[in-house]
């Protein structure tokens, strides 16, 4: 591939500075990538496919500047994208855990609450799982289902033929809990999928209608949804490693582990709700209610973290077949970082935009 003086790329950043405004109001507002920024955004770009498109909203004292690029003829070009549409992944956690603290606020469940109680069938061996150990990863229960983890699986779609009767059958019958349950928090999609279907039975609505009525209208996230045939016209197509387009995943089942879609500009007006502690549900969310280590924490299906300079970040991470994306927010001094991308989640390539949203977030504090 062609490589791309650092001085080109900061030119080309500087020049996409025009897409900066606030993620309500559309108001312009200044400053520029700095130099740090632009290498960061450089080094991880210059060795991705053709194809490949990177979203990325910086905030920084409750201001959005969005920059977007993409590799066209092995050659980095900027490209106007916070309103196009990626994968997020298991960023989608996040929302199911906001889901959760608006029905606690709403008075319909508590934390400590088993879910047991609103389903219509058992779990194996008469097992209890609380909604707040489903929120935190602490349930023993494994990441995905045993049919799910099979060596054989085809990951092109695996979640896609996974839906509420298998789900039914294998928390009635195959289910088996880890021995650290409420103990260990050990990440779990089946978990927060599970979470995320309770929730619906309980609200009698689909997680999409939960996701509209409850965050999205209310933040005005208005190209975000499960439903990707309403976002299809502005959907970026996902990669492998090798820029070979991909299949979406369908999450079926499981949609509140990682089925949502959207942009940067969407997850900066959710982003910039956290730094309104008027907003209940969302400050409930960011409360550590099981301690990992000295520096870690769980809130609802976010990671709290303690950084060196004892900056607290809100961190998650998603990935999928096609996409990679990352999230961190700091709530105190109002900035945050978030990247969405179509590089594949199963390659090699998508350390650049993991290792990426943590680096930029460094600059900004």
């Amino acid at each position: 591939m062609k490589k791309l003086s650092l001085l080109w790329v900061t030119t080309m950043l500087y020049a996409a500075c025009g897409q900066e405004k606030s993620a309500y109001d559309g108001q312009k507002v200044h400053g520029k990538v700095n130099r740090d920024q632009a290498q960061l955004i450089y080094e991880k770009s210059k060795d991705l496919p053709n194809g490949a498109e990177i979203a990325i909203a910086m905030i920084r004292n409750g201001k959005v500047g969005y920059y977007g690029i993409t590799r066209e003829n092995d050659t980095i070009v900027s490209t106007n994208n916070f309103r196009r549409v990626f994968e997020i992944g298991s960023i989608t956690k996040i929302f199911t855990g906001t889901l959760l603290a608006d029905f606690v606020i709403e008075d319909k469940i508590n934390l400590e609450d088993n879910i047991n109680q609103y389903l219509d069938f058992p779990l194996k061996n008469g097992s209890e799982v609380s909604f707040l150990q489903l929120a935190t990863h602490t349930s023993g229960l494994p990441r995905v289902p045993i049919s799910l983890n099979s060596p054989d699986l085809s990951l092109e779609n695996p979640y896609k033929d996974f839906g509420e009767e298998e789900l039914k059958a294998y928390l009635s019958n195959d289910l088996e809990l880890s021995e650290h349950k409420g103990e260990k928090s050990e990440y779990s999609n089946l978990g927060v999928g599970l979470l995320g279907y309770v929730l619906g039975v309980i609200g009698n609505r689909t997680y999409e209608e939960l996701l509209q009525t409850e965050i999205f209208q209310r933040y005005e996230m208005i190209n975000s949804t499960t439903n990707r045939q309403e976002i299809i016209n502005g959907l970026v197509l996902g990669l492998d490693d090798t820029g070979k387009t991909v299949l979406n995943w369908d999450m079926s089942v499981l949609m509140g582990a990682g089925g949502i879609l959207s942009t940067t500009e969407d997850l900066s007006r959710f982003t910039l709700a956290h730094f309104n502690n008027r907003n209940k549900e969302l400050k409930l969310t960011r409360q550590p209610f099981f301690k990992i280590d000295d520096k870690v924490s769980m809130g609802l299906a976010w990671a709290i973290i303690t950084t060196e300079k004892e900056n607290q970040w809100l961190w998650h991470n998603g990935g999928t077949g096609g996409y990679t994306s990352s999230i961190i927010v700091n709530t105190r001094a109002k900035n945050g970082v978030i990247i969405l991308s179509n590089i594949s989640a199963l390659g090699k390539l998508s350390a650049n935009i993991t290792d990426l949203c943590p680096e930029i977030m460094n600059t900004l504090e």
